[in-house]
C-alpha cells in the first residue's frame, strides 16, 4: 500500500485547516429536539420582551425569532434587534443581537418592525427605521448568511416622504409567481394613509418602481401580515395602541381577497380600504393586554396552523426602562368556513400543547 510522505500530508492538513476557517458555519441544532409528542407550554414563549415578532425556520434546523429594537431593563442598553432560537417553537433561548451596530443612513431612530425571509440563498431582513411621531420613517434592508447574524445593512429601500405614504414601517415581504412583493404602512390620520405594496427587484434590494403603489387598507391598521390558503389572500392586521403597557388596546383582524392586491373584504364583505373594518380574531383578557403583530403562521407536520404576535401582562407591564414588556405569545389557528379562529378570540393562558413539528 502506497503512502503519503509526512510532508506532504502535513501540507494537506494545513490548506483544509485553514479552509474551513474561512467559510462561515451556521451554528448547529443542540439539547433535545422535538419529540413524537407534542411539547406543552403556557404562555408566554419568551419573555421580557420580542415585540413585533418575526420567525423563520433555518436551513440549520432552528426556528429563530427577531423583535423590535428595545431596552429590556437589564443594564445592557437597546438591543439592536434581538435574536432568539428554538427547536419546537415553544422552549425559546437568546442569541444575541441581529445588528453590531446601528445604521448610521439616517440620523435618528430605533430599529422597529423586522421581517426576516430566505430571498435567493440569503437572509434577508426588512426592517423599520423611526422614531416615535416620526415625520419621515423609513423602510431599510440587512442581509446575512446565517439567521443568527450578524446582518449586513444594505442601506434604505425608501423614505416616507419618497414614496409619498405617511408613517411607512411595518415591512413585509411575499413573493410569488417570481415577483417580490413589500407590503407596508401604518396608523395615519393624514388622508394618503394606510397599508400599501410595491414590487421589488429581482435581487429584492429595491423598489421596482416608487410611483406605482398598491393601496392595501385603511390607516387604522399597521402590522400586515399576507397568508395564502385555498383560493384566498389573508390579510392580517393590528388595530389600536400597541404600546402603552397595561392600558394596550392592540387586537388582530383580518380580511380576504382572491388577489394577493385585493381588494380585502372581512366576512361582513366590507372593504378594508376603508376605516373600522376588518373581522376581529384577537384582542385582550383580563391577564394579557395588546395581543398584536402577529408573524407568519407556521403549520406543523400534522397541518395545524400557529400564530406568534406580542402581548403584555397586565400585573407586571412593563419593565424598568419603561418599555412596555411585550412578550413572545403563540396560539393554535383553527379555521372555520373559510375565516381564521383563535380559541374564545382571546391569548390563551393554562396549560397547552404545542406544535408537532
Amino acid at each position: 500500500m502506497k503512502t503519503i510522505p509526512f510532508f506532504l500530508a502535513l501540507i494537506w492538513l494545513l490548506m483544509v485547516t485553514c479552509g474551513k476557517k474561512n467559510v462561515p458555519q451556521e451554528p448547529q441544532p443542540t439539547g433535545t429536539g422535538p419529540s413524537a409528542n407534542p411539547v406543552q407550554y403556557r404562555n408566554p414563549v419568551f419573555e421580557p420582551i420580542l415585540a413585533d415578532p418575526s420567525i423563520i425556520k433555518g436551513t440549520d434546523g432552528w426556528y429563530y425569532g427577531y423583535g423590535t429594537e428595545d431596552d429590556w431593563g437589564d443594564g445592557k442598553g437597546n438591543r439592536l434587534v434581538p435574536v432568539v432560537r428554538s427547536l419546537d417553537l415553544v422552549r425559546w433561548s437568546l442569541v444575541g443581537n441581529a445588528f453590531t451596530a446601528k445604521p448610521v443612513w439616517k440620523a435618528e431612530g430605533g430599529l422597529w418592525a423586522v421581517d426576516v425571509v430566505r430571498v435567493n440563498n440569503l437572509y434577508h431582513m426588512y426592517y423599520s427605521f423611526s422614531l416615535w411621531a416620526d415625520r419621515n420613517p423609513a423602510i431599510g434592508l440587512a442581509v446575512a448568511n446565517s439567521p443568527a447574524g450578524p446582518f449586513v445593512d444594505k442601506g434604505k429601500l425608501f423614505f416616507s416622504e419618497e414614496i409619498g405614504v405617511p408613517v411607512s414601517i411595518d415591512p413585509h415581504y411575499y413573493e410569488e409567481n417570481g415577483k417580490k412583493y413589500l407590503f407596508f404602512g401604518s396608523y395615519s390620520s393624514q388622508t394618503v394613509q394606510g397599508t400599501y405594496a410595491v414590487e421589488l427587484t429581482a435581487d429584492g434590494y429595491a423598489v421596482k418602481d416608487i410611483n406605482q403603489k398598491t393601496n392595501i387598507a385603511a390607516g387604522d391598521f399597521e402590522a400586515v401580515m399576507i397568508h395564502k390558503r385555498g383560493n384566498y389572500y389573508y390579510f392580517f392586521g393590528s388595530k389600536g395602541s400597541c404600546c402603552d403597557g397595561a392600558a394596550s388596546t392592540y387586537n388582530v383582524r383580518v380580511a380576504r381577497s382572491e388577489n394577493l392586491l385585493g381588494p380585502y373584504l372581512d366576512q361582513a364583505g366590507k372593504n378594508i380600504v376603508q376605516r373600522g373594518n376588518g373581522t376581529l380574531i384577537l384582542q385582550g383578557n383580563s391577564k394579557f393586554a395588546g395581543p398584536g403583530h402577529n408573524a407568519k403562521i407556521i403549520t406543523d407536520k400534522n397541518g395545524t396552523d400557529w400564530l406568534f404576535y406580542h402581548a403584555i401582562d397586565k400585573m407586571n407591564p412593563k419593565v424598568s426602562s419603561g418599555a412596555s414588556r411585550r412578550m413572545l405569545m403563540l396560539d393554535k389557528l383553527s379555521w372555520v368556513e373559510g375565516w381564521p379562529v383563535i380559541a374564545n378570540g382571546v391569548p390563551s393562558g393554562d396549560i397547552q400543547a404545542g406544535p408537532e413539528l
